[in-house]
């Protein structure tokens, strides 16, 4: 299934701003970044649990938030793109 991951972390003092890169490369370890704090990301079921409880432990609920958009399977008709940023198909290996 699609997950689209988005996060708003404080980043007023240094705790902060190392929260944002810890909970950003967990996030790159499961999908692609299509904006600063939202990423997409192709997860099964057991994976979808494992990376929300990790990025749960990792923020400070007090100050930060999570947000988790669970487009399913049958996701590609569910999303549109318009604008600069070429569109990545989250499913197929990426070539470098």
């Amino acid at each position: 299934m699609l997950v689209l991951i988005t996060y708003d972390v404080n980043t007023q003092d240094a705790k902060g701003r190392k929260r944002l890169r810890r909970v950003a490369k967990l996030c790159m370890n499961y999908g692609i970044r299509v904006q600063n704090s939202v990423f997409e990301c192709v997860l099964d079921a057991a994976k979808c649990r494992e990376l929300k409880h990790q990025l749960s432990e990792e923020i400070d609920k007090d100050k930060d938030s999570l947000r988790f958009y669970y487009l399913g399977d049958k996701y590609k008709t569910k999303i549109e793109h318009v604008g600069a940023k070429e569109t990545i198909r989250v499913e197929e290996p990426l070539v470098f």
